[in-house]
């Protein structure tokens, strides 16, 4: 039984591991973090066995803890420094998401959690108030918000340059 448990796990981790290490380092910003937030995740899948609907729903579960797990590790009282951005290139799948996760980093909490579902995980922004559990508008709002924030940031990098 416990070697089956080992499998189930192995292949939950196998599925998601990587999308949800990118998703907590953009929110955390550190490499160790976002790998205790992952592990983290996973140990409470271990622990409660939950019982999904489908994939979408099992996916969404994974998502929603990596995600509590990472808030509860901004809010602790000891943080590691964040690492520089070359950590981003171990764990960017293409070259050019590198750009795009060091640039969500940056932005707030929940701007970068939303626009990172949005438009690297490719989830609808209704799919994303279900994750967060958010009210659709808040998360329309917040997108639009981050999508600001980021344009106003991407325009003092390019007259800098």
């Amino acid at each position: 039984m416990q070697e089956l448990e080992e499998n189930s796990l192995s292949q939950k981790f196998d599925l998601y591991g990587s999308s949800l290490f990118r998703l907590c380092m953009v929110i955390l910003c550190n490499q160790q973090d976002a790998e205790d937030s992952v592990q983290d995740t996973f140990v409470q899948y271990w622990k409660k066995h939950p019982q999904f609907q489908n994939e979408e729903h099992e996916k969404a579960w994974f998502i929603r803890v990596a995600t509590n797990k990472s808030k509860d590790r901004l809010r602790g009282w000891f943080r590691r420094s964040t690492v520089s951005m070359d950590a981003l290139e171990g764990i960017a799948e293409r070259p050019q998401d590198h750009f795009v996760l060091e640039q969500l980093m940056s932005l707030p909490y929940k701007d970068k959690t939303i626009l990172y579902l949005h438009y690297v995980e490719g989830y609808k922004l209704k799919e994303i108030g279900i994750i967060l559990k958010m009210n659709e508008n808040a998360v329309k709002a917040a997108a639009r918000r981050g999508r600001e924030k980021l344009k106003i940031q991407l325009l003092k990098e390019a007259a800098a340059e």
